[in-house]
């Protein structure tokens, strides 16, 4: 098949690279050439989605016979107006478009339980280019999709947690790399608790297969409810390091009233109860995905093989940080020595 990668150079991108070209696919990559090397094996095309010229340029390269792309797959649109330009350039030059969306479009998470049917936020196709980035913005992204191929031609697949090899957030590698300081470790909430993770190559993997046959529809891809725990995650952290890491449990308003920042200063940790009712964070269905054929690996390997990179890759020179204000990921140890000690 004729693929075409819009991003293609980090995390879940470079993931369905690899794997398209594992496959023997005709891969082309369409990026701006500033966030990761590009991949051997790749046509690589250097733009910027923002340009109608690049665009056009991207078109006058697309593969014979018919000028086109058997299928698009978008793992790098975060505005409407430039997933919506994107959709417009390669509709008569692509057979599908798969748009990896995420769960952050549903208007009930994280807060309720979510599944293809819930509300979406109520961003339109056409939204001004000078809005300020919101996840809430990947609804209207969805929408500038369907209304330039239709559900028929269209793939939604509304991306849950990812981790796994070459994150660039750094929720996974920094609970490895704590685990390697070892020691006496804030462990947040119940070890018990269910979570829904999902490996970005098992993403592709199953992006690439809903591509190759052709089907449209959408798809909370993430692992099913109850498939791992907390406390599997931060032993596997432990188990990979091989540290002496000492996991220490506090319950959550015990955390909380140390004023401790969920999803930043620990990641991946979220309060299991919102307002008194369970939240809805680690409750999505992805019934409809596992039937489709999304197949998650153990959490354990995902771990193992972050690990495996990290150490290839090195320490480095900054922080890792997440979210719409780059927040910096990771409790400052002294406040963690704290927290265990009983000072806060």
């Amino acid at each position: 098949m004729r693929i075409l990668i819009l991003g293609g150079s980090v995390f879940l991108g470079r993931a369905f690279v690899t794997e398209a070209l594992v496959r023997g696919h005709e891969v082309t990559v369409f990026n701006r050439g500033r966030s990761g090397p590009d991949l051997p094996g790749a046509d690589t095309v250097h733009g910027d989605r923002e340009s109608a010229a690049d665009l056009a340029a991207l078109v006058e390269r697309a593969p014979g016979p018919g000028r086109g792309w058997d299928v698009v797959i978008d793992t790098s649109g975060q505005q409407p107006h430039t997933v919506a330009a994107s959709a417009r350039a390669l509709r008569e030059h692509a057979g599908r478009y798969v748009f990896v969306s995420s769960i952050h479009a549903f208007v009930d998470w994280p807060d309720r339980p979510v599944d293809e049917n819930s509300s979406l936020h109520p961003c339109s196709a056409d939204s001004p280019p000078d809005l300020p980035f919101s996840t809430a913005l990947k609804a209207g992204c969805e929408r500038a999709v369907l209304a330039e191929f239709g559900t028929e031609r269209s793939t939604i697949l509304n991306c849950g947690l990812l981790i796994g090899p070459h994150e660039n957030i750094g929720r996974l590698p920094w609970w490895l790399e704590r685990m390697a300081r070892g020691g006496r470790t804030l462990a947040p909430g119940r070890p018990d608790l269910p979570i829904q993770l999902i490996d970005a190559r098992d993403f592709a993997v199953f992006g690439l297969d809903l591509g190759e046959r052709g089907v449209g529809g959408r798809f909370v891809t993430t692992s099913l409810s109850g498939s791992s725990s907390y406390g599997e995650l931060l032993s596997a952290c432990v188990a990979a390091t091989g540290s002496d890491a000492e996991l220490v449990w506090l319950d959550d308003q015990r955390v909380l009233a140390a004023k401790v920042e969920p999803w930043s200063e620990l990641p991946l940790w979220y309060p299991e109860f919102k307002d008194g009712q369970p939240a809805g964070i680690w409750r999505a269905d992805a019934g409809a995905a596992a039937r489709a054929g999304l197949r998650c690996r153990p959490i354990a390997e995902t771990v193992r093989d972050t690990w495996a990179w990290l150490r290839e890759r090195g320490p480095l020179d900054r922080p890792y940080r997440q979210g719409l204000q780059g927040d910096v990921i990771g409790i400052a140890p002294e406040k963690e020595r704290r927290i265990l000690a009983g000072e806060l």
